[in-house]
């Protein structure tokens, strides 16, 4: 056993871009200070989204998305907190992502030795108020942000009770980190989990970390948009981008009172330090808001890493190239430890990395959506011939969805099925994936939209505004899509849905 401690610091919805030190231009001293000390990967790309299949993904070491959507830590799963917890290191989590807490997210936060969970972020039913002073709330809160989901009021409700700025979810969260440092900072071998929700929406924080000159809007709060196309003014637009900067700004900020702590009690000599997201968020590019219902733009799926690391020091300030995602943590975290990754685990830990760069794709997506896949270079969204069509089943001993179990409609079409490679000789609930069920995006009576395959060439349009045609690009582009496929070993109905049977065939005839 390697004696180490480690700091994983996890954002939700941390755009690549809204780091300076990834050409950003928000303000972002200190996850800029991180990035000076450490290395930068380039080409960091999610996995499973969104957020629990994300974090599925994160403990498991595998990309999720293709077998069962949002839900609970399966039986048989792997995860890395429990590994390090048998293998002698303590862990512990500190988290105001109240997903964890709702009947999808059974599972993550148990595996770890200990977790706190800070409450009040969204639509966590924190505080109750029978009678909610709505008509205040509507002056407050604008009514295209609010009023279309009147759930959306128990954040205002939260935010009556949240106090200043030191008691909003996102300081606390860093506060129990630097307690928990501040009672173990001589100890050795425990890896701690500081997740913070913020800054993914509602984008609230205090006005001192707004600038001037980001927005002229005057009028009720917009932090909240739709998953929906752009239909906003110029300054509604502005005014939201205004809003999610200075979120960043407060993490940003927050974030140095940690680094100043490792600082002066002389940590950085024992201490690895990762930050990273779960996925980015579109802010009215593309002329979308949000994530996972259109194509999976770079602003969603290419995401920031940071990598700290004493073994690392000679390599303060540089950058990464090599082509990594979020499964990739898995491994990366029992590399740190010196523990064993287990047989099922198909990601790779960047420590190999970056002893050995290689070339490499790596595919992401939502169950039912589009696949997509890089290779840094290239970037491919592939979708099915009709993504309305039946065909695809959930694979789970743990039928729940986001704030739902599986529906009796659904539950009645379970049946038993193999087992997969990776969970253990243990046979499986197949449940069809029905077109209402309360799954993300179908949860709030959407779906997905823009669903048109399309290839990108990431050297000449970083931006994406012109899809390409490349017939030898897209065919090494797909043979990798489903040499992935076989190694995660989706069902076959997966390559019959999504159109790659073909592809399948030609593939297992050729040996």
């Amino acid at each position: 056993m390697i004696s180490l401690r480690c700091i994983f610091l996890l954002f939700d919805s941390l755009n690549l871009k809204a780091l300076d030190s990834y050409g950003g231009s928000i303000g972002t001293p200190n996850m800029d200070r991180l990035a000076a000390r450490g290395i930068c990967f380039e080409n960091h790309y999610t996995g499973s989204l969104p957020c629990m299949p994300a974090r599925r993904d994160m403990h498991t070491g595998r990309v999720s998305f293709l077998h069962r959507s949002w839900g609970p830590l399966e039986p048989f799963d792997n995860s890395f907190a429990r590994i390090l917890t048998q293998q002698g290191v303590y862990t512990h989590l500190i988290s105001d992502h109240y997903h964890y807490f709702e009947d999808g997210g059974g599972g993550y936060h148990t595996r770890f030795s200990s977790y706190e969970f800070i409450r009040g972020q969204e639509y966590d039913p924190w505080k109750a108020m029978v009678e909610p002073p709505i008509d205040r709330f509507r002056k407050a809160y604008a009514d295209k942000h609010y009023a279309r989901k009147p759930n959306r009021y128990q954040h205002a409700i939260n935010q009556e009770f949240a106090g200043g700025e030191h008691e909003q979810p996102g300081p606390r969260c860093i506060e129990a980190g630097l307690e928990f440092l501040e009672r173990n900072h001589d100890a050795d071998n425990w890896f701690m989990q500081i997740e913070l929700f913020d800054p993914h929406e509602p984008f609230t924080a205090p006005k001192r970390f707004r600038r001037e000159g980001d927005s002229t809007y005057s009028g009720p709060l917009l932090n909240w948009p739709e998953y929906e196309r752009v239909t906003n003014s110029a300054q509604e637009i502005q005014e939201i981008r205004a809003n999610y900067a200075a979120l960043v700004r407060m993490c940003d900020e927050y974030l140095g009172r940690l680094l100043d702590f490792l600082d002066e009690h002389d940590m950085w000599d024992g201490t690895s330090v990762i930050l990273t997201t779960d996925h980015g968020y579109l802010l009215s590019e593309h002329e979308w808001w949000g994530k996972c219902r259109m194509p999976y733009y770079e602003e969603i799926t290419h995401i920031p890493l940071i990598f700290v690391h004493p073994d690392y020091a000679g390599s303060a300030g540089t950058r990464v190239k090599a082509v990594t995602q979020t499964p990739d943590l898995m491994p990366t975290f029992l590399d740190l430890f010196d523990a064993e990754v287990p047989q099922e685990v198909r990601a790779k830990s960047i420590l190999a990395t970056l002893s050995e760069p290689t070339d490499r794709e790596v595919i992401f997506g939502i169950f039912g959506g589009a696949i997509g896949i890089t290779d840094g270079r290239y970037a491919l969204y592939h979708y099915p011939p009709d993504i309305g069509a039946d065909g695809l089943h959930e694979y789970t001993l743990a039928p729940q969805h986001m704030v739902d179990a599986f529906s009796l409609e659904e539950l009645r079409t379970m049946k038993l099925a193999r087992p997969f490679t990776f969970t253990k000789g243990i046979k499986i609930l197949q449940i069809k994936a029905l077109m209402n069920a309360k799954r993300i995006p179908q949860n709030d009576g959407i779906g997905f939209d823009d669903t048109e395959t399309r290839l990108f060439d990431l050297g000449m349009d970083p931006g994406q505004k012109n899809p390409i045609s490349n017939s030898l690009i897209e065919a090494k582009l797909y043979e990798a899509m489903v040499r992935q496929l076989e190694s995660l070993d989706v069902p076959e109905e997966v390559y019959d849905w999504y159109g790659l049977s073909e592809l399948f065939n030609q593939r297992t005839a050729n040996g």
